[in-house]
């Protein structure tokens, strides 16, 4: 199980790191490509904080941020063995894995990218390993966030309190592998729950009370109505 768990960290590591890559020294900031109509964008930006761009302000939450990511990326990695010591559903652990697969991979970018890559501009795409030194410090660099998905667009009503008027885009935040692994290993441990954490214990207890209806269960109700 652990094998199975290692595997798809590994899997999803390598293509967050691989299109990043790509992305990073290949594209200018802001470019972006059309890869199906208007509602699928490869659009290059850069965040300082969270999934989907959300942010901590200042250098100090960059860094209380880079440092949680750590500590997390420990504890999901603890917590996946010992699951896996007991014997735990690959469903539980397929999803955890998912979510520590996502935070390494933003680690990376986060404690790496602005030591190894010069700065992206508007103008001139990333070097990697530079010759004058990255754009920041370890653990300040920035998460490169690609994928985006404006599927509708328009006005909210005017009749809507404090937005009536206001144009929107759904979707608009700008995001990547990594955070799209965390989201969907969030919303599955959300959904399945209650198979993933049904315990032997409970399972037990539902067959004590399956056995204990069939016991003292009238034995007629199982007849044919002509018998009865």
């Amino acid at each position: 199980m652990l094998k199975k768990s290692i595997l798809v960290v590994f899997i999803v590591l390598f293509i967050d790191q691989a299109l990043k890559l790509w992305i990073k020294t290949n594209m200018t900031l802001g470019q972006e490509f059309n890869m199906a109509g208007n509602w699928f964008i490869i659009h290059f930006t850069e965040n300082n904080g969270m999934a989907f761009g959300l942010q901590f302000a200042g250098e100090y939450g960059k860094l209380a941020l880079s440092l949680f990511r750590i500590l997390a990326v420990g504890f999901l990695s603890w917590y996946i063995y010992h699951l896996a010591r007991l014997k735990t559903g690959f469903g539980v652990i397929f999803c955890f894995s998912l979510i520590l697969a996502g935070a390494m991979g933003n680690i990376i970018d986060s404690t790496l990218y602005g030591v190894v890559f010069s700065e992206s501009t508007y103008f001139d795409v990333a070097r990697f390993l530079p010759a004058e030194g990255g754009y920041s410090s370890f653990l300040h660099g920035k998460v490169v966030d690609m994928f985006y998905f404006p599927i509708l667009e328009g006005n909210y009503p005017q009749w809507l309190p404090f937005l009536g008027g206001d144009h929107f885009i759904f979707f608009r935040p700008v995001f990547n592998v990594a955070d799209s692994a965390i989201t969907t290993g969030v919303i599955s441990l959300l959904i399945f729950q209650r198979q993933f954490f049904n315990t032997p214990k409970e399972k037990s207890d539902e067959n004590k009370e399956d056995v204990q209806e069939a016991v003292f269960s009238d034995p007629s109700d199982n007849l044919p109505a002509a018998d009865k």
